[in-house]
Formats: structure tokens, sequence, C-alpha cells
């Protein structure tokens, strides 16, 4: 097998790892080896190995700031690997990248997931710059490759002024799962407690259907900075539980009893927004409907597919009507069976997978097709 360099400079924190893992699944000719510089916790299951930059003892955070500052050293240590290209993991992962595959002489390509395309601050001028911008025209002379984990990731690179040439939609997608096996009697959120994921949207939805006597169980599971905050504003709200961050058991439990995934996203000051929410790609493989906003990512697998409701961002009486349609039986049924069947056909992680290998191989020296 020939080795692929996967870098992501924080290896890997663990809202990642799943979808990281998923990426990587199909591949059958290239091996990854992980690259990175910090080493999170709990140890990442990856497929392929791992290598940290910077070599051991004191010297070690000087070398690795000499490498991301000014790209040095750090394709000597994995030279020895061979890698036929890099891959590397957002935006910022890219230009911290390019460095390496410059000096190995390989082809670069970048996947872009959400916020490192639509965060403006990624490409507002500042002082002093950013290493992402001082190598972003860069990057896109050096690329082979951006891969834009769904349309609107590729629509917000065309409109920074990225070639269209540069630029391919392939999902990360879910992997075959049974689906869920019921009763379906709890509404579940599952992300990280930051502004974009639209939290305090859903709690005042929960708080208007309570106003009808409407108490369904509302399960919101993960954690953030923006936690204490949203255990405040939900104060009273009885049928709201706030599960912590659940590991992919734990959470494929929730699922199983969900009525619907609810993905109440918006977009914050600064332009960040969702890309691909990989929960609502895995929710929808167990057959379980998504009740998504206007800005979550899913608008067209979702709305177009049948496979749930599309709300308007920041409209909780929005969300609350679809929540309450989906308590609907006959309704939420015909929904779940649509949701399964968009996650086989146009999300199934082996198959994005091995697109994402092909892709990959057709870049290489002497590639045909």
């Amino acid at each position: 097998m020939k080795t692929v360099l996967v870098y992501r400079d924080r290896l890997l924190p663990p809202s990642e790892q799943a979808f990281m893992r998923r990426q990587y699944m199909g591949f059958r000719t290239l091996r990854p080896c992980w690259v990175g510089c910090r080493r999170d916790a709990p140890a990442p299951d990856l497929p392929g190995d791992v290598r940290f930059l910077g070599g051991s003892g004191p010297l070690r955070p000087l070398r690795q700031m000499a490498f991301r500052q000014f790209g040095w050293g750090a394709a000597r240590e994995v030279a020895d690997l061979a890698p036929v290209l890099v891959h590397a993991q957002f935006g910022r992962g890219g230009a911290l990248a390019l460095s390496i595959a410059r000096a190995l002489g390989v082809p670069l390509v970048v996947t872009f997931h959400g916020g490192d395309a639509f965060k403006d601050r990624h490409y507002a001028g500042g002082f002093p710059p950013s290493v992402f911008q001082r190598r972003w025209q860069a990057l896109q002379s050096h690329a082979a490759l951006f891969v834009c984990v769904s349309e609107g990731v590729r629509d917000r690179l065309l409109e920074r002024g990225v070639p269209a040439r540069l630029l391919e939609v392939i999902p990360i997608g879910a992997e075959p799962a049974p689906l869920a096996a019921g009763p379906a009697d709890r509404f579940v959120f599952a992300g990280r407690f930051v502004d974009k994921k639209g939290v305090p949207v859903l709690i005042d939805a929960v708080r208007i259907l309570a106003g009808r006597g409407v108490t369904p169980p509302v399960v919101l599971a993960g954690d953030g900075p923006l936690l204490p905050a949203m255990r405040d504003r939900a104060a009273g709200l009885a049928n709201l539980r706030f599960a912590g961050w659940l590991g992919a058991a734990d959470l494929a439990a929730e699922m199983d009893r969900a009525i619907a995934l609810l993905v109440p996203s918006v977009v914050p000051p600064g332009g960040d927004r969702e890309g691909l929410p990989s929960v609502a790609v895995e929710a929808m493989a167990r057959g379980v409907p998504v009740v998504a906003s206007s800005q979550s990512g899913l608008e067209g697998a979702v709305g177009h597919a049948g496979a749930g409701i599309v709300v308007p961002a920041g409209d909780p009486m929005a969300l609350a009507d679809a929540m309450q349609a989906m308590l609907v039986p006959r309704t939420r049924d015909a929904m779940a069976g649509a949701a399964a069947a968009t996650a086989r056909e146009s999300f199934c992680a082996p198959v994005q997978s091995a697109r994402l290998e092909a892709r990959l191989l057709s870049l290489l020296p002497g590639a045909t097709g």
C-alpha cells in the first residue's frame, strides 16, 4: 500500500474522531498515516499509524513552533514514510501542511469542513496575520484539490474567490447502521454548545410547546462553553435533560428512541455556520428523521428528500410547530423511511470514502482517468 499523510495539528478532538475515521474506512490502496503536533486525550482510535512532529526532549516545543511559523523541519521527520500525497484536515491544517507537501514534492489535498470556510475572521486582515492568512494564496496556488463536505462549503469558498476547478464536494457520510428500535419517545439534540448550534432557539421552542401543554422529553447531549448559560435558560423545563457528552454507544441508545434529531443551527456574527453536521447523517442512517434549520447545511438532504422538516433559522415558533408535527406517528414514520433511504443512497460512508480514495489516486503522477 502507498502512504498518504493525513495532517491534523491536534490529534484528535473526541468530537472529530468518529467522522475522521469514516473518511478513510473505504481505503484499499492508500494507507493513512496521521501527523500532527498536539496529542489529545483520549488517544484516537484511527485507521493507520500516528506520528507527532517535533521529536522529543526540551527542544520539542521550539521545533514545533519553527514548523508552524516557518515550515521548517517537519518534512525530514516523515520522509522515511515515503508518502505519495498529503491530505490536510481543515483550512488551517492545509496551511500548515503546505511546507511538508512542497518539500516532499507530492500533491496536497485539503478538506474544508465548515467553519474553516465560513468564519470571516479566518480571512479578514489583521496584525499580526495568522499562518492561514499568510499562506492562503500560496495554498490555492499549490494545492491539487479542496474537498468540500457539502455544497454550502463549496459555495462559500467560491464566494471567497477560490477557482471552481479546485473544488469538489465529497460528503463524509455515515456507516450503515441498524434502524432505530424505538419506541420513539423523545427528541434529541447532539453537538457542542456553541453559538452556531442554535441551542437557545431549541430551548425557547421547548418552552413554547410547554405553554401549549405539550411536553415530550427532550435530551441535549454535548458540552461546550455555552452549557452553563443554557442550563440557566432552561430553568423550569422539567422535560428537558442535559445528558453531557455521550460516547458512541450511549448516543446510539438515545437515537434508538428519538422521535427526531433537532438541528436548530443559526449563523452568528462572524459568519460561522454548519458544513454538514455528521450527527444528522448518523441519525438518518438509523432511520431517525431530522428537524433542521435553514442554516444547518441539511436543507437539501432533509427537505428535498422528505427526511424531515426544515424551518427558518432562529425561529423558535417554527421549530416548536415542527416538533409538534413530528409527534403525529404517521407523519414521523414516513419521514423516518425517507431518512434511512437518503442516508443509504447519498451518504454511505464506505462509498464516500472509496470516492475520496479514487480521487486522491487520480492526482498521483502517472494516474489515468
